[in-house]
Formats: structure tokens, sequence, C-alpha cells
């Protein structure tokens, strides 16, 4: 918006607040985003503006609308930060999708009907609750020790640092001729307090048959690396985090050991640099559960 698109309120106004009190303004000058602005926004506006609490009610007067540059109002949204993204790395849930061989696929209803609730409200308004039953195991899902470990910390338990607003980084082992990733691929990166993301492309066979057969996995020695070197998270975008042949699970074992949250099943990791971004995979808080979905993504710039 160019200084010949912005526009000024010039108005007089009564505020009251729900603790009695009151005050009033005179020829005051307020920023809009437009020419058309509602009489309810504009007074919302002005209550950002002000930084007022307890409005109980705005009463504008004396109300003129003129093509004037902004002078910095607060309360005005600037939008998106610049060059800011948002990445979805997770895969979408649907009724009936098979995550990992084996394993139940979610059954996804409805527990009330818009036609049911309909009887419940005033007419014209309606509500739907859905219904959802599925094991921790399903979609693109976090791991927290509870799931390997009988006395380690479950998803409530999990501290929230170790999952949300995390410094990232990408490790790409794509077209590498050997699925384990061991502590040679992984020493040019910087681990230390991130999450660390290993992108081996397998995402593509996703709900394949495909997907299940030798996939790419982190081997023991490399998430013993990964610990040794203080990573906060690791993940994965193949079936695995481990070699689905080894029984022992030595990836899951080192890292949640180390109270190192696990996530699998990632997607999209080709649309991440190698850095610079922040990664958010913060789980539900059920007591006694050591695996749920969760809706990871990444923050750029």
């Amino acid at each position: 918006m160019t200084a010949a698109d912005q526009y000024r309120a010039h108005l007089d106004a009564e505020i009251s607040f729900t603790n009695g009190g009151g005050m009033t303004v005179h020829g005051f000058r307020l920023d809009l985003p437009r020419r058309d602005v509602p009489a309810g926004e504009m007074a919302a506006l002005l209550v950002r503006h002000l930084g007022l609490l307890m409005v109980d009610e705005v009463r504008l007067t004396g109300l003129d609308v003129v093509a004037e540059p902004h002078k910095g109002s607060r309360g005005m949204s600037a939008g998106e930060p610049a060059g800011r993204v948002v990445v979805d790395l997770s895969h979408p849930i649907e009724s009936g999708m098979v995550t990992y061989p084996g394993l139940p696929a979610p059954e996804v209803g409805t527990h009330l009907s818009r036609e049911a609730s309909r009887g419940m409200y005033a007419p014209g308004t309606e509500f739907h609750i859905g219904r959802i039953s599925m094991v921790g195991n399903t979609g693109t899902y976090l791991d927290a020790p509870y799931h390997r470990f009988a006395d380690g910390v479950d998803l409530a338990a999990l501290p929230l640092e170790r999952t949300a607003d995390l410094p990232g980084v990408v490790l790409d082992v794509t077209g590498s001729t050997r699925r384990g990733i061991g502590p040679l691929e992984l020493a040019p990166v910087q681990v230390a307090g991130r999450a660390v993301l290993l992108r081996t492309g397998w995402d593509r066979h996703w709900r394949t048959d495909r997907y299940g057969v030798d996939a790419p996995f982190l081997t023991g020695d490399g998430a013993r690396d990964l610990v040794a070197r203080g990573a906060a998270l690791v993940g994965i975008d193949s079936i695995n985090i481990d070699d689905v042949g080894d029984r022992t699970r030595p990836a899951h074992t080192e890292l949640l050991a180390a109270e190192v949250p696990v996530l699998e099943h990632l997607m999209g990791l080709d649309r991440l640099q190698a850095d610079g971004f922040r990664l958010h995979a913060a789980p539900l808080p059920v007591v006694g559960l050591g695996t749920v979905a969760v809706r990871a993504y990444a923050v750029l710039g």
C-alpha cells in the first residue's frame, strides 16, 4: 500500500469499561487498513491502538475518513513477516489408511451429526462432533521415552521445549546406496540443541507396498553419535527410525534412553533448506501414552 492509498479516521469517541469507568477522546487520528472500515472494526482498532483493557462499549461520533498517510497506529496488522514460510511436514490422516503394516487403520466417524444437532440448538445453528479411533502410531507421529521404556516419561511429561520451536537441520541422504545412516554421514551436520531431520526421500512411497520394504534408517551407531553431540530431536521421512528387520530397535533405544524424541513418517523435507528453520511437533499431552500423531511443521524465515 502506497501513501496515496492510505486512509485515516478523524473521530471522537466515548469509551466505557466493564469496571464502571469511562473515557472520552476528541479529534483522534487513527490509521485504517482501507477506506470502508465498519464501525465495529474501527472501534476495535481504536481499542488496540490505545492498549485498553476491560472495554465494554465504544461509541464513535464526529467520524470523518480522509485520504492521509499512515502515522503508525498500533494494532494495524502488517500481515505475514517478510519471507516467513510455513511448511507442513505431516501426512494427512484418513479413515482406513495404513501407516505401519500390521497396525490397525484409523476409524474416523461421527459422534453427533449436523442433522441430529439441529434439535439441540437454536434454529439455524448446527454443529458436527467427530470421533476417531486409532493407535498412537498413525500418520506422522512422535515417540516419547515411554514408548520404549516402562519408566520413561510419557507424552504428558515430555518437556514442551523438546518438541516445539526447535532450530532445525536437514541431512539429505537421498540417492545414497546405503540404507543405514551412520556417524560418517552425520559428521558434517551441526546437531547440538537442534531437531535433526533425516531426508531419505522415502516419503514418495507413502501408502504403497514399497514403503515398508528395504527402507532407509538410522543405525545404532548413528543414534549414539547424535545423542553424544546433543541432538534435541531426531526425525525421518521413512517408515521407521530403525531397520524394521532389527527387532532390537537400537536407534529407538539409544535416542529414547537419552530422552531425545523421535519423529517418524515425515514428508516434504525437500521443501526445507539445510538449516535456518524452526521445527514444531508438539504432541497431545496424553498421560500413559508414548506415541501419538502430530502436526509437524517448519517455519522458515
